[in-house]
This record gives structure tokens, C-alpha cells and sequence, in this order.
């Protein structure tokens, strides 16, 4: 039986050859997705070892306890005394500290970089940091800058930058080298710029060391080290080994890389579910094919379990051959993706490719049991067919020519009521995440009902989308009868192309009605042309002997020593000169209103415990407000000023004003109860849920800086997560509670009717002209970079389950195939009595875009259906959209797939010779 199995492979291996690309398209996937994600943990473990492992030991401050109210505390940086006594320990030869604050670096276009201030770095002594390219900073005319940095900006070496220094000067600096930080999260999403030590104390007036690094002296281990290390620095240190910190790092990294693994493995299993169920229908039409031989055999002694074997053994030896040519195409792709892909990810461009004997077990593993799997019930299906029956019969696939029956068809819409019902739980019922999780289930449901019904859709639709193919022409209705002759086998081959249109099409509705929802939610509830923030500045406020030129990391930060900003140099007369400690008292951002901030630490003032400390958010200056109101172009411009309390049932409230706009004409949001319009001083508007308890009619008490709680009638509450948020007070009420907080974080302006947009913007960059640090943005811009995120999204998960498709496309040629194998006879006979060779290769043609259609345009209907479903579930305002365009493009390409798959199957039929078709039986 074995020999016969083989031989008879050998003999029709033609048959195999799409079932063979299936599983290799499917296999490819899994392995190169498991190469590629190796690959990466290799390189960043290699990026990070590298740097961590050319020192012997690494201490950084350790975390402190959370404070009384259990806010994180900032880790105290080590001293120049701390590192002498490093320097001096005998176990270590040499030691180095890293100085680290921020730095405003200005781009091209003398703006900004960045929502935050890039990471200032000194490194003096030995570093766990090198030039990559070029040199380090050895004056105070020179920089390097990270290499993420340099390819955000385009800045190479020998270029001249501008960075922003305490007191908010330009100074320039000549770029000398490029410093790879590798995947640290602290240097690769900020990015970084390095100074020598005295340089970076100058402009930015940090003091303390966030980082030393120690090598082992000779004859010491490194463990040796990092235990003298710890036993100097004490308790306030963190100390491993360089191995060890690289290895925390690089695990820490990893988890992205498992991520990214865990999804795309995902999409290698739909492409694997979409390969099984083009492997079974294969196997299904050859297997009926085959009865008078499998007979035959039975009839010479097989018993039984031979039969089943020997078809099992067909799939083992047609799963292993396709498997291992899928892995080493996994290879081939996994290398591809770590080379172009790699550097993208921040792993270096000479990525060394990582082939783990578990990739090539699992591809293998995948690959042939998802054959053998699928060739289950066809091998059942061969032992039941009684020997002598099966000589009598033709050589046509009879197999799976039975009928629909009624508990077919009654399970079938069983299926569907569940999901229904399903459906309609998670659109009135509040399910919140676990919604998604069943429309999830509600949609597998429907797909079993699907492939049980599949045989009375496939004729249902052909029958009636018939109807005027008939009129076509003579091709066109033999085709339509055709489609109709094996329902249930058309049925198979057009469920795998369903499941690639579901998801695509699914996704697609999500993604256009996220897209239609977000950018109503930016037209209606954000109604200006442009907001204006400060950049950013993550760090605290240092000590009253640190914090003066700490504190002036960003441009209109309070903090700074200016009560206006970053020009305060330019404006003695609003106390610019006065000390750090004015300065932050004069005015703050958000954190200053919670916290009572100024230069007096948070536990001294009576009003700080009443929410835990934030840092400081930086304001925009006054002079750009007043270039802003006086140009013509602009219409209006309004502010928003912040605050955050903490309320007596222990939770934070956010609490808002907005100076210049009126609350329900210049900005609103959707009313749960209430009247916008009677907004005034007095009064508030609260979002829902925001404050437990509180309706129409309610007071509401929050607690002020100056000890006194502020009383407010509530007179609207409304929808969350829009542009009024929060605890909304008017500008009086807000300026009683928060007197310290005299700045706005962020303005809006609109333009005057009539403006020609070109100008307006044009006006908006020039009032920030001399404010380099102010972050300008347009709701046009907004919604362009929306798009463009949702559309990558889009076309990238539409590739990867591109490759189901593909399979599927393969799935329907070979049933095309097999098709025409059979049906030789009936194919030379049509022609003996006038059918052309063009016209037998048309009829094909429409039979294949017919499945096509029927396959895509189900799985189009789906994936709309539970697109919406799914969406709705998440976002509850949602704005259906229909991407009417992408499925358009979806139908054309279900008709350039089934004209594809009928190339070859229309070459063959209609290349057969009449005379030899008609006499071979």
C-alpha cells in the first residue's frame, strides 16, 4: 500500500501543486514571522549588551517609596562625592558619571524638536556610551547627538545646531559625532544630545550624577565590583553587573518584540485555517475522484485501515514536502524583514539573521499536521464507499454531490438567530471591552452557519445573479449551470476567500467609521483652526540650590524664573529678575493648581495635600497671546487653564476654565442634561461621571488652594471624552481657587471669516516667531495625521491578510482544476459540437469570478456587518461609516483573483485534444 501510495503521488503529482503552495504560503508566514522576531531579539540583546557590557558595573538611583499620598517620588541623583568614592574603591580601575537633563534642540526650522525636550547628556569619565560616528563633545562648541535624533531631524556631523540654553539663548554648537543609545526607552523616544560635563552643568544646571559606571580593576571580576559599588553608594543605589543590566534591558525590549510576534502569529493562523480548508476541499474532490481506484484496490484485499492509511500517508508526505519548502521561504522572508525591516525598529543596519531549530520544528510541525488534519474526513470518507457500488460508478466526484438536508438548513439559521441575538446584547447592553469579545463569538457562529449553509447560498446566488448571465451568451449560461451542478464543493472552495473578505472588509468598516467619528468629534467639539501648546518638559522642579536653570527646560514654563515665560529676560518688569522661587509662585501650569506649587515644597503648604504632586506644566507666554489678538487675520483666541483636586471621596477631579471663549457658543459637547447657556460665575458644567452623585441642580464642592472649598451649582452635565471635560468653572471661580495658576497651558484660535487660510497660518507662525518652543497645530493637520495613522494601519494589516487571500485564490484554481480534470470528457464533447476554444476558456473564466463573487461578496456582507457591530461595541457614538471605495476595490479584485485562478484550468481544457478526450473512457 505504501508503494501504491507513493507511486500514485508520483504519478499525479501535477494535482498537488496548489495544495503544495498553500501550505508553503502558510508555513512561510509562521516561520519568517518567528525568524524575524529572533532576529530582533538578538539584535537588541547584541545593542544592548554592547554598550552595557563594556563596563563591569552599572548603579543608578534607586526608586523611592511613594510619598504619604502615593505619588512617585523622583530618585535622588548620586553626588560628585559619591562618585570620588567609587573612583577610589580598589576594586574598580576607573569610574565615570552621567550628567542628564533636558535640552530645547531647535530644527531647521528654528522650531522646537519634539513634544518634549530631548534628553541633555554628559558623560564625564568612562560611559557605557560611545560615538558611533565621529567623536564625542570635548568643548563647549561642540555636540553629538543620538542617533534617533539625527535621522528626526536630518542633522549629520559637521552641521551646525541650535540649543536653547537656562535662561532660553540660542547657543550653536557644531555637531562632532552620533551616539547610539540603542532601545533604551529613556534616549530612543525622546532622542538625546550629548555635551561635554561642564557644558551641560552650564546649560542646564543639573548637578547630580543619574548614572555611574565602573570598571572592574585588574584581577577583579565584575561581580566583585558591582558588590563594592553597592557597599559605597548604599542603599540609594541600584548596582548590577554590565550582563545583568543588559540582560533586564534587553528582556524588557523583548516583550515588545513577543508582541509583535504573538500578532503576526496570528495572521499566520488565519492563513493557516484558510490553507486547511483549501487542503480538505482538495482532498475531498480528489478522494471522490478516485473511487473506482480506492475500489479497485479494496476489491484486491485493502482493507479498510489500509484505504485510510494510504490516503493519511498522501497527506503526511504532501504536508512534510510543502512544509519544509515553507521554512526555508520563512527563512528567506524572516531575513528580509530583520534587514529592512530591523533599522526601522531601532536594531542597527548589519542585523545578523537568528535560525532557531524551534522555527524550523514548528514550521514543520504546523505545516504537515494541518495537513494531516484536514485530510481526516476525506480519508473517512474513502472507507465508506462499498467496493462493487464504487466500480459501477463514473469517475465524477458523487462524493459531495449529496443534498442540503432540513437539520443542515434548520442548524444553519439556528446559527444565525444566536448571532443575532449576540449582537444585539452588545448594542444594548453596556458590555464595555468584553463587548468586542463577543461580536467576536457572535461572528465565528455565524461563519459555522455559513459553511453549513453554504450549498444553498452557492445556489441561491448563482440562480439568481444567473438570470441575466444567461442572456450573455452560450459560455455564460453552461457556466451558471455549472456553478450549480456542485454546490457544495463551490461552497468549500469559496469559504476560504470568505474569511479574507470578512476580516479585511471588517476592519475596513472599523477603521472608516473611527475615522468619520474622530474627525465629527474634531469639527464639532473642537471648533478652532489652530491650538498652541508649550513643548512639554518631564522633569521636577530641583532643590531651591538646583532648581533655577533646571527649571527653565521648556519656553513659558512658570517655573523658569519668568511669571510670562521664556522671555522673561526681555521683561523685568513682570519680575523676570526675581528669583526661582517668584517666579513659580507667580504663575504655574496645571500642577500648580493641585498642588499649591511655588518654590516652597508641597508639605509645608496647607493646601498641597489635597492632590498628589505633578509636575509643573509650562504656560504660554503673554506675548504671544498679545501677538495673536492683534493680528486681523486672527477672529478669536481663548485659553485653557487647569487644575487637579482631590476630592472628599478620595478621587481626582480635573478642573477647568477656558479665559476668553463662552461656554456653549465658542466651545461645547453633547448635553446629557442641563442648559450650556446658563453657564456663568457660580456655576459649572460637569462631564458624566466625572463626580459621583452629582446632577442638575447639585452643588458641587471642590477643594481650593487656599483652603476654602468653592462651591458651584451644577447646571449641564455632559458627554465624556469631548472637548468639555472635567469640571468646567468660569474664569472668576477659577481665579479665586487657583490664584497661582495665572497662565494658560494651551490656546486656541480661530479665524477671522473670510481669512484666507494661507495668511492665517502664516499670522499664527509669526506670533510664535520668537517663542521657539511653542507647539503649533492644526485641526486640518490633526486630522491629516489621523488619517494617515488609521490608513498605515490599514494597509498594513490588509497585507498581511492579503496572504489568506492568496491561499484562498489558490484554493479556488485548483478546485478549477480538478474541475476541468474531471470534466475532460464533457469539455472535448462541448467542443465536438461547436464550442471554441475561446468560448470553453470564457465559460471557465465566469464559472471562477462567479465562486469569487459569492466568496467575497459574503464575506463583504459580514465583515460590514460585524464591523459596524464591533466598533459600536467600543465606541458607542460611533459614525457608521462604509468604505465604499475599498470594497469596490475588494469586488474588482475578487474578479482579477477568479479570472487568475481560471488561466491555467481554461489552458489546459481547452489544449485537450477532442478525439483523445472522447475515446479515453
Amino acid at each position: 500500500m505504501l508503494r501504491t501510495t507513493l507511486a500514485g503521488l508520483k504519478l499525479h503529482k501535477s494535482r498537488y501543486v496548489t495544495t503544495v503552495l498553500a501550505i508553503l504560503l502558510g508555513v512561510m508566514f509562521v516561520s519568517g514571522t518567528m525568524v524575524f522576531a529572533d532576529t530582533l531579539n538578538a539584535s537588541y540583546e547584541e545593542s544592548v549588551m554592547g554598550s552595557a557590557t563594556s563596563v563591569d558595573a552599572i548603579a543608578v538611583p534607586s526608586q523611592p517609596e511613594p510619598g504619604s499620598e502615593g505619588a512617585p517620588e523622583e530618585p535622588i541623583p548620586f553626588t560628585g562625592e559619591q562618585l570620588d568614592e567609587v573612583r577610589a574603591l580598589p576594586e574598580v580601575s576607573e569610574a565615570g558619571g552621567l550628567l542628564r537633563s533636558e535640552a530645547v534642540l531647535l530644527d531647521a526650522d528654528g522650531r522646537a524638536v519634539g513634544f518634549t525636550p530631548p534628553a541633555a547628556v554628559g558623560l564625564e569619565g568612562v560611559s557605557r556610551f560611545s560615538a558611533d560616528e565621529g567623536s564625542l563633545p570635548s568643548n563647549g562648541d561642540e555636540i553629538a547627538l543620538a542617533t534617533s535624533t539625527a535621522d528626526q531631524t536630518g542633522f549629520a556631523v559637521g552641521d551646525t545646531v541650535t540649543v536653547l540654553d537656562a535662561e532660553e539663548e540660542k547657543r550653536d554648537f557644531t555637531v562632532t559625532g552620533l551616539v547610539e543609545f540603542g532601545v533604551d526607552p529613556s534616549y530612543s523616544l525622546g532622542g538625546a544630545v550629548v555635551f561635554d560635563p561642564d557644558t551641560v552643568r552650564e546649560m542646564t544646571g543639573v548637578t547630580g550624577y543619574s548614572e555611574i559606571d565602573a570598571r572592574a580593576a585588574e584581577g577583579r571580576t565584575p561581580q566583585e565590583a558591582a558588590d563594592a559599588v553597592t557597599a559605597a553608594l548604599g542603599s540609594g543605589a541600584e548596582v548590577r553587573t554590565g550582563e545583568e543590566y543588559g540582560l533586564a534591558m534587553a528582556e524588557n525590549v523583548g516583550g515588545q518584540t513577543e508582541m509583535m510576534r504573538v500578532a503576526l502569529l496570528l495572521f499566520a493562523f488565519i492563513a493557516m485555517f484558510v490553507a486547511g480548508i483549501v487542503i480538505y476541499n482538495t482532498f475531498a474532490i480528489l478522494i471522490a475522484q478516485r473511487q473506482r481506484e480506492l475500489a479497485l484496490l479494496r476489491c484486491m484485499g485493502a482493507k479498510r485501515g489500509q484505504v485510510f492509511r494510504s490516503v493519511l500517508a498522501e497527506s503526511v508526505v504532501v504536508g512534510l514536502v510543502a512544509s519544509a519548502l515553507g521554512v526555508l521561504a520563512g527563512v528567506g522572508i524572516g531575513m528580509a524583514g530583520a534587514t529592512f525591516g530591523g533599522p526601522l525598529l531601532g536594531t542597527g543596519d548589519a542585523v545578523p539573521v537568528v535560525v532557531t531549530p524551534l522555527a524550523v520544528v514548528v514550521g514543520l510541525a504546523v505545516g504537515t499536521v494541518v495537513t494531516v488534519f484536514s485530510a481526516l474526513i476525506p480519508a473517512t470518507r474513502a472507507t465508506r464507499v462499498a467496493p462493487l457500488a464504487a466500480l459501477r460508478t463514473s469517475a465524477t466526484a458523487a462524493g459531495l454531490e449529496k443534498g442540503t438536508g432540513w437539520i443542515r438548513v434548520v442548524f444553519g439559521l439556528l446559527t444565525f438567530a444566536v448571532s443575532a441575538g449576540l449582537v444585539a446584547v452588545t448594542q444594548m447592553a453596556d458590555l464595555a471591552q468584553v463587548g468586542l469579545v463577543v461580536v467576536t463569538a457572535a461572528a465565528l457562529i455565524t461563519f459555522v452557519g455559513v459553511v453549513v449553509l453554504g450549498p444553498l447560498l452557492v445556489r441561491g446566488i448563482v440562480r439568481l445573479v444567473g438570470v441575466p448571465l444567461r442572456k450573455v451568451g452560450v459560455p455564460s449560461m453552461l457556466a451558471v449551470d455549472n456553478s450549480t451542478r456542485s454546490p457544495r464543493r463551490a461552497a468549500t472552495a469559496m469559504i476560504a476567500l470568505t474569511v479574507g473578505a470578512t476580516l479585511i472588509t471588517g476592519y475596513s468598516v472599523i477603521s472608516a467609521s473611527t475615522e468619520a467619528t474622530m474627525t465629527t468629534m474634531l469639527e464639532e467639539q473642537f471648533p478652532v483652526d489652530y491650538q498652541i501648546s508649550p513643548q512639554f518638559s518631564m522633569e521636577e522642579p530641583e532643590s531651591e540650590e538646583a532648581g533655577e536653570p533646571q527649571e527653565a527646560s521648556a519656553e513659558g514654563s512658570e517655573g523658569a524664573g519668568s511669571t510670562e515665560g521664556a522671555e522673561g529676560a526681555e521683561s523685568p518688569a513682570d519680575g523676570a529678575e526675581g528669583s526661582a522661587e517668584a517666579g513659580a509662585a507667580e504663575g504655574t501650569g496645571e500642577a500648580g493648581a493641585a498642588e499649591g506649587t511655588g518654590g516652597e515644597p508641597a508639605d509645608q503648604e496647607g493646601g498641597a495635600g489635597e492632590a498628589p504632586e505633578t509636575p509643573v506644566m509650562p504656560t504660554v507666554p503673554a506675548e504671544v497671546v498679545a501677538a495673536l489678538e492683534s493680528q486681523p487675520e486672527l477672529g478669536q483666541v481663548f485659553g485653557r487653564r487647569s487644575a487637579t483636586v482631590e476630592t472628599d471621596d478620595d478621587r481626582m477631579a480635573f478642573v477647568y476654565t477656558y479665559p476668553g471663549a463662552e461656554i456653549g457658543a465658542d466651545l461645547t459637547s453633547d448635553v446629557v442634561e442641563g442648559d450650556l447657556a446658563d453657564m456663568g460665575p457660580g456655576r459649572a458644567v460637569v462631564a458624566e461621571g466625572h463626580l459621583d452623585g452629582v446632577g442638575i441642580g447639585d452643588t458641587a464642592t471642590l477643594p481650593s488652594e487656599n483652603g476654602e472649598d468653592l462651591s458651584l451649582e451644577v447646571v449641564a452635565v455632559v458627554e465624556e471624552m469631548q472637548m468639555l471635560s472635567g469640571v468646567t468653572v468660569a474664569e472668576e471661580d477659577f481665579a479665586k481657587a487657583f490664584p497661582q495658576v495665572d497662565g494658560n497651558e494651551m490656546l486656541f484660535v480661530r479665524a477671522a471669516e473670510g481669512a484666507d487660510p494661507a495668511e492665517v497660518r502664516d499670522a499664527v507662525y509669526t506670533a510664535v516667531e520668537d517663542h521657539p518652543t511653542m507647539q503649533v497645530g492644526s485641526a486640518a493637520e490633526m486630522k491629516n495625521q489621523f488619517s494617515q495613522i488609521l490608513d498605515i494601519a490599514f494597509y498594513t494589516i490588509a497585507a498581511m491578510l492579503g496572504l489568506a487571500i492568496i491561499i484562498a485564490v489558490f484554493g479556488i484554481s485548483n478546485t478549477m482544476a480538478l474541475s476541468v480534470l474531471e470534466r475532460t470528457r464533457e469539455s472535448a464533447l462541448l467542443r465536438a459540437l461547436g464550442l471554441a476554444r475561446g468560448q470553453l476558456r470564457r465559460m471557465l473564466s465566469v464559472e471562477a469570478v462567479l465562486l469569487c463573487l459569492i466568496g467575497a461578496g459574503i464575506g463583504i456582507v459580514l465583515g460590514v456587518v460585524f464591523g459596524w457591530a464591533a466598533g459600536a461595541s467600543v465606541l458607542p457614538n460611533m459614525i457608521f461609516a462604509v468604505p465604499v471605495g475599498q470594497i469596490a476595490m475588494f469586488i474588482a479584485v475578487a474578479v482579477l483573483a477568479g479570472l487568475l485562478a481560471s488561466v491555467l484550468p481554461g489552458r489546459r481544457a481547452a489544449g485537450t485534444s477532442i478525439t483523445g478526450a472522447l475515446a479515453s473512457e
